[in-house]
């Protein structure tokens, strides 16, 4: 009697691992992909989030320091400039007793206060360079959307422009579009603020 035995083949043939070394390699480049991508959503998500926190800040800031605008040292009226990606004003911001020109200016997309100090008896403020710059958002895209930075109104509520004679404005109004690449999600985020600066009042 014979008997027969069938003998299996051990081990993977050439085309057999070729085949697997190429699935495990898309594999390998789709995770890696996807990783990619999400930190790279991640990384730009944050930065829009920490970008609109700064925004934020400089938008508290200019609400509360416009706020108790008021006259110069030189007695200069307490709004200066009314325009639509500038505004300028007195206020003493640092609390040092001494009222400082500041302005909030709007350079294509980047957002900046200046302030300059007053000098000399009696005070002066020399407009040529400013004391202090400080960046409050690099991302803004009022301009490229066409739409105005500050707005300003009477006592009537009507709007005012550029021309206006500054002693009629009462409230002031301030927006700024963020997004840190316009072509990209999540998006822009748009902060508002207001405000009816306390020595503009027409009962003072």
């Amino acid at each position: 009697m014979y008997w027969s035995v069938n003998k299996s083949n051990s081990g993977m043939t050439l085309v057999e691992l070729i085949v697997v070394i190429g699935i495990y390699t898309i594999l390998m480049l789709a995770i890696s992909s996807s990783i990619d991508q999400l930190y790279k959503i991640n990384s730009y998500s944050m930065a829009q989030a920490n970008e609109v926190d700064n925004a934020r800040r400089g938008m508290t800031q200019w609400n509360r320091d416009a706020k108790e605008m008021t006259t110069a040292e030189d007695g200069t009226y307490p709004v200066a400039v009314i325009e639509e990606h500038k505004f300028g004003y007195y206020s003493d911001t640092d609390q040092d007793d001494l009222v400082e020109y500041i302005e909030y200016i709007l350079d294509e997309t980047t957002l900046s206060k200046y302030t300059y100090n007053p000098t000399g008896s009696p005070a002066v403020y020399d407009l040529s360079t400013p004391d202090s710059t400080e960046i409050l958002s690099l991302y803004v895209q009022n301009i490229n959307q066409g739409t105005s930075t500050f707005f300003y109104y009477d006592n009537t509520g009507t709007q005012l422009d550029s021309n206006s004679p500054i002693i009629d404005v009462r409230y002031i109004k301030a927006q700024i579009i963020v997004n840190i690449d316009p072509v990209r999600s999540p998006g822009e985020f748009m902060l508002k603020s207001s405000l009816s600066p306390r020595n503009l009042k027409d009962n003072l």
